[in-house]
């Protein structure tokens, strides 16, 4: 023991050598400052004086004090111990409250301490006030005391704090019960207060950035650790009630399953709100305590029905139950009723609305960090435009629609693969190519990645070829379905399934009302509305026309004419580098031309080509580009010979942008997905206007309105089959529309515009290689088309929604130009059946590199025919 205490000392005498060291060194440049503050000759007067005391107190101790007494070293040894311990502990305690020289890492600062933030999960509203989402890192909703079931709060006491209401915040009886059972080398028990083990979870005291250099150290760790939760426990008590502190603990607190907080919990475990708990079930929560997943009772339910009835036998201990009623409940089993909230489940009926709440999730972080919240924790309630009802309706009009698509493209393909080349040749090794960029491909290529390069490849191929049940999305349920396939299996089952993306909103407030970014999320993770971009083909028609009529430098109306005649312009394109010069020649669809004149208003209605071109020639390609980014078109253009023709890829949500110009009589409106957002307390912190701007004349709005109409109006006109959803043809309903379909069906695509809403849906392969090998299977007009239809027949079906059919409304200003009973147009030949549409294809419209081509020549669409 003599050695131990005397390695001790020279430990000791180590350690703090360099600390006497440098207070020697800071005394003596104290003294050298202050002697050139006061001077040298004042100084050594005041350091004698200090010595001359010291030396009359000392006498006067010697003089009273028998130093040679026997008891007198062990008498001075204990006060110098309490005095140093004292001072130490002091200094301890400085240390920990202020980080000193980062020794023991951060504390609660006082604000923390007064205003202690939880984090609570944003909830996301749809317009008509329905709950869709959430946005948390924790699904936690607080609840007041008063909300709390008694039981709740007698088991917490009973099981974790009995002395709860008597001490102020350290129980130092239950600690030292502690100490008494380490000394008898048994069980630790439990010192720790409800109030510590609040400031362990509230401030996480123990997480690593608050650990301190010494914190690093693993005795000393757990000290700090201590300390830290001692110190809040007692600063929490002097701030709150006892009420408040247990509000606060089942506010916090992880109940499992990704629950916090009591009322999560409540309703996850017995679909109830926490003062609804029975004695069984408050304690079967606070049970959890002990282990979230030991005493889970969907995880270990046996494990959780003993700790359950250990809490009840608990309550009895200490007085808030009768042996009796404990004898009769602990034989009752756990009835759960598990109901999880699924608005963030991608497998539910909430799923509906996981890719426009992507797009809201987006936009709150950007307003989060611009305005200083946390929409993961700070418990918002964002108000946003989605219809519930519509969105309900937008979903169901895809799935229906597509389900039936898709079994014509499964027999129109079958026996055969859909993968094709622009010849129409099946495209070798496709699906190994696709493979190779998978995560299970990559996955296996690391595993086996020490093997020999034959080896290699065979044992992935095996892996990727080998067989095992999988849930995979069922296109004729729009469901999960388990079935026994491999990975190239799976591959080969996904590329031939058609994909397809649907937007509706307001044109004059700018509000989305219905999102559909794809088939099901959990499945196709990939939003066809805003991260989707393809080529629009003839859907990009109208911002060629838009610019003839809008421009005061051609000021056309849709009266006008031009002749179905070839076009031909020489290009120059560098091709790989390489400057080329060709001829240019869109054909149309029909295969040839008529040669006639045609209004403006018929030829975009028919969707002529070759009028598109020569309309773009005469006004020129930097004009239309110029009109499509006014209108609302944000990716890359080039103004060359085709661009009316629509060969650069665009996305479903810039196209309804700019549609929406022309029934909001030219403005430009900036679309919106979230209207109001309320803080915690329910008070509104922000709400959003639509910004709008004009960007064509009022007049030209109109006549555009009047000239997408034509595509339904007009003999041969492109929307025509529209008129299959005829319910939607009552009380003088209207609608614009224009389709557009890319190189060898690749894209289908349908824009319609009413008095109420603009509506767009694109339709398409997951790859462009992918698609129908006939026009009248793929044309935008019947794969994109019927969504829209049905979507529209479902909301103006439905008199909740408050859109009632009826025509456009009339122009409040005049309208100057000649857009009613214009010069008939040359003859033309007749359809048998009203309903039959012209082919609307832009066929073989090749897709490139952008980096390869010359923006300022056009693309080459020889053989398009849209």
């Amino acid at each position: 023991m003599q050695d131990f205490l005397e390695k001790i000392g020279a430990l000791w005498q180590k350690i703090t050598t360099p600390f006497r060291k440098f207070g020697k060194w800071l005394g003596a440049l104290l003294y050298q400052l202050l002697a050139k503050i006061v001077g040298p000759d004042r100084l050594n007067e005041w350091t004698n004086q200090y010595q001359q005391l010291t030396k009359r107190l000392w006498d006067y101790y010697y003089a009273r004090v028998d130093v040679n007494s026997p008891y007198y070293k062990p008498v001075v040894t204990a006060w110098k111990t309490f005095l140093y311990g004292f001072g130490a502990f002091v200094f301890y305690i400085f240390c920990v409250e202020t980080n000193f020289l980062w020794l023991c890492g951060s504390m609660p600062s006082v604000e923390e301490l007064q205003n202690p933030k939880v984090a609570q999960a944003s909830e996301i509203y749809s317009a008509d006030g329905k709950l869709i989402g959430k946005l948390y890192t924790e699904n936690r909703t607080p609840v007041d005391f008063d909300s709390l079931s008694p039981y709740l709060v007698k088991a917490l006491i009973a099981t974790e704090d009995a002395r709860f209401y008597e001490h102020s915040g350290i129980d130092s009886r239950a600690l030292f019960g502690v100490a008494v059972g380490i000394l008898k080398g048994g069980e630790r028990g439990g010192g720790s207060t409800i109030t510590q083990q609040l400031a362990k979870k509230l401030f996480r005291t123990r997480r690593k950035s608050a650990r301190g250099l010494l914190g690093n150290i693993p005795l000393i760790r757990t000290v700090l650790y201590k300390t830290k939760e001692w110190l809040t426990a007692i600063r929490l008590e002097r701030n709150f009630s006892k009420e408040e502190i247990l509000t606060m603990y089942f506010n916090t607190v992880d109940y499992g399953n990704n629950t916090y907080g009591i009322k999560t919990a409540a309703r996850f475990y017995f679909d109830k709100g926490p003062y609804n708990l029975t004695i069984q079930e408050a304690a079967v929560l606070v049970g959890l305590q002990k282990g979230t997943t030991l005493y889970n009772p969907v995880k270990n339910y046996d494990r959780s029905l003993i700790r359950r009835n250990t809490v009840m036998n608990q309550m009895v201990k200490y007085g808030y139950l009768k042996q009796t009623t404990v004898d009769s409940l602990s034989k009752s089993p756990i009835d759960l009723k598990l109901t999880p909230e699924r608005f963030n489940d991608e497998d539910n009926e909430y799923a509906i609305y996981q890719y426009f709440n992507g797009s809201v999730e987006d936009f709150m972080e950007k307003w989060g960090e611009e305005n200083d919240y946390d929409p993961y924790k700070d418990g918002l309630k964002i108000y946003t435009t989605i219809d519930s009802r519509m969105q309900k309706y937008a979903v169901e009009a895809t799935f229906e629609r597509m389900k039936s698509l898709q079994q014509t493209f499964e027999n129109h393909w079958i026996n055969q693969n859909p993968w094709r080349d622009e010849k129409g040749v099946e495209i070798p090794n496709f699906l190994t190519d696709v493979a190779k960029r998978t995560d299970r491909y990559k996955a296996l290529s690391k595993r086996f990645a020490k093997l020999d390069s034959t080896v290699r490849q065979d044992s992935i191929w095996y892996y990727m070829n080998k067989k095992d049940t999988m849930t995979i999305y069922d296109w004729k349920t729009g469901r999960d379905k388990k079935v026994v396939m491999s990975s190239i299996d799976s591959l080969n089952y996904y590329k031939r399934i058609l994909r397809a993306g649907m937007m509706a909103m307001d044109p004059y407030t700018g509000q989305v009302k219905a999102w559909v970014g794809g088939l099901n999320y959990k499945f196709f993770k990939y939003d066809a509305v805003q991260q989707g971009k393809r080529q629009p083909g003839s859907t990009f028609k109208p911002f060629v026309y838009c610019a003839a009529i809008d421009s005061s430098a051609f000021n056309l109306s849709p009266c006008d004419k031009m002749k179905d005649e070839p076009f031909e312009i020489e290009v120059r394109e560098k091709v790989k580098g390489k400057d080329t010069t060709r001829i240019w020649r869109p054909k149309n669809s029909t295969g040839g031309f008529t040669y006639q004149e045609l209004t403006l208003r018929r030829a975009l209605a028919r969707s002529i080509n070759s009028v598109t071109a020569h309309l773009t020639n005469r006004i020129g390609a930097q004009a239309v580009v110029k009109y499509a980014q006014k209108l609302g078109i944000t990716t890359a253009l080039k103004p060359v010979a085709s661009i009316g023709l629509g060969p650069f890829d665009v996305s479903l949500f810039d196209m309804v942008t700019a549609y929406s110009v022309f029934p909001n009589h030219g403005k430009h409106t900036d679309p919106i997905v979230v209207s109001r957002i309320l803080d915690s307390n329910g008070s509104e912190i922000a709400s959003f206007a639509p910004k709008s701007k004009q960007v064509i004349s009022e007049e030209s709005a109109f006549l555009m309105v009047h000239m997408l109409k034509g595509g339904i109006e007009e003999p041969g006109g492109t929307s025509q089959n529209m008129w299959t959803f005829g319910s939607l043809f009552k009380k003088g309903f209207e609608i614009g529309g224009k389709t557009g379909t890319t190189s060898n069906n690749s894209d289908g695509w349908f824009m319609g515009v009413t008095k109420d809403l603009v509506v767009g849906a694109w339709v398409g392969g997951d790859d462009r290689s992918i698609h129908f090998r006939s026009t009248n299977l793929g044309e935008g007009a019947k794969t994109a088309l019927p969504l829209v239809g049905r979507f529209l027949e479902k909301v103006y079906d439905d008199p909740n929604i408050g859109y009632v059919r009826g025509p456009f409304p009339k122009p409040t200003i005049a309208i100057l130009k000649s857009y009613r009973d214009c010069a008939p147009s040359s003859p033309i030949e007749t359809f048998a059946d009203s309903t039959s549409v012209i082919n609307d294809t832009l066929d073989m419209l090749p897709q490139f590199d952008e980096s390869d081509h010359d923006p300022q020549v056009p693309v080459d669409t020889t053989n398009s025919e849209n």
